[in-house]
């Protein structure tokens, strides 16, 4: 399957933390194909191995990204019908309010996100955010007509496609992070050309919005000797300072801070300048905020790097990333992935 084609199945399937399991078959179907093995974990992780040639130190490498998404969910259905929500994730409320959403009951239904209009509000909540617990879907049923439908903790999700913008661009829904899952998917495709030594886990994780569940469990399982994170950092709009962004369609980012082992982040450089792959820059001092953070942490701790895919308007409706970045990271995981081998790894790790 083409990688953006893959993309645009993920990002229009719902997969709010937690609720992941509708992308199980896309996402082994996609990875069975280049892959020796492929399992589904406990907790709902997609887990594929490429095994390597001749790999008798039985060196493992992870790479994850993760296939949920942030979400809505149903906390209570008012007598008139209208449907009272909260969320799962971080979500600004001034994104929301307006949005067309479908809400995931025994069936699918279409709502709208409403609230009091601005003509019937104090003159003191004019200038205020609207709150969360202050807006309400409405999807036109009765409670009578809505509870056959709709329960208590069904989650909700912003109604929206992915649409291709001018360029290598597009925008989506859940970009963050689906495109760390297709860049995963366009660098298995790109080891298949490559005779590479060490064994490589692709990892889809669940409930990375939530606190990085995912990671945490499935690294724990394949104990690996080098962990990656593929996520999305922030991409630059007019408004944001250059030193905290990265620039659309110049490369993934390759971070630097305290998750992250200087070692090996200074062979992704090396790596990246050899093969003439773009890439940036993205500073870190502190805990990175992706599946990074758990698999440093893991068992007697893992060496860590982490790479991230240019987007903009994070965790909106309307997120979006150039699609030349996702085929970089790819191209710069898959060279990375063919130079690491029994001879050179210890080196590599020392500090």
């Amino acid at each position: 399957m083409d990688t953006k084609a893959f993309l645009e199945v993920l990002c229009n399937t719902d997969s709010v933390s937690g609720h992941e399991s509708r992308l199980e078959e896309t996402i082994v179907s996609a990875f069975e194909n280049h892959s020796n093995d492929i399992k589904v974990d406990s907790l709902g992780n997609i887990i594929a191995l490429k095994k390597g040639h001749n790999n008798i130190g039985n060196i493992k490498i992870m790479l994850a990204a993760h296939m949920d998404e942030i979400g809505l969910m149903v906390k209570h259905i008012e007598d008139n019908g209208f449907i009272k929500f909260t969320t799962i994730g971080g979500i600004d409320p001034r994104t929301i309010l307006g949005q067309e959403v479908i809400v995931h009951g025994k069936e699918d239904l279409f709502g709208v996100i409403g609230s009091k209009p601005p003509h019937l509000q104090e003159s003191q909540e004019i200038n205020k955010a609207i709150k969360i617990e202050d807006m309400i879907i409405d999807v036109g049923f009765s409670k009578e007509q809505l509870i056959d439908v709709i329960s208590i903790g069904d989650t909700i999700t912003i109604k929206r496609q992915l649409n291709i913008l001018q360029g290598n661009r597009l925008t989506a829904r859940a970009l963050d992070d689906k495109a760390g899952v297709a860049a995963m998917y366009e660098c298995i495709k790109e080891l298949t050309k490559i005779q590479h030594e060490v064994d490589v886990y692709f990892v889809s994780t669940v409930q990375e919005e939530v606190g990085f569940r995912g990671a945490f469990t499935s690294t724990y399982r394949i104990n690996p000797d080098i962990g990656i994170a593929i996520d999305v950092g922030f991409g630059s709009t007019p408004e944001l300072s250059k030193a905290d962004t990265l620039e659309m369609g110049k490369g993934p980012g390759i971070t630097m801070g305290g998750n992250i082992h200087p070692g090996l982040r200074k062979r992704l450089v090396d790596i990246a300048e050899e093969y003439n792959i773009p890439f940036q820059y993205e500073i870190t001092p502190g805990p990175t905020g992706t599946d990074g953070r758990a698999i440093q942490i893991t068992r007697q701790g893992i060496p860590t790097l982490c790479l991230s895919i240019p987007l903009r308007y994070m965790h909106t409706s309307v997120e979006l990333i150039d699609m030349a970045d996702i085929k970089n990271t790819a191209k710069l995981l898959a060279f990375f992935i063919g130079t690491i081998s029994n001879e050179n790894l210890e080196g590599l790790l020392c500090y």
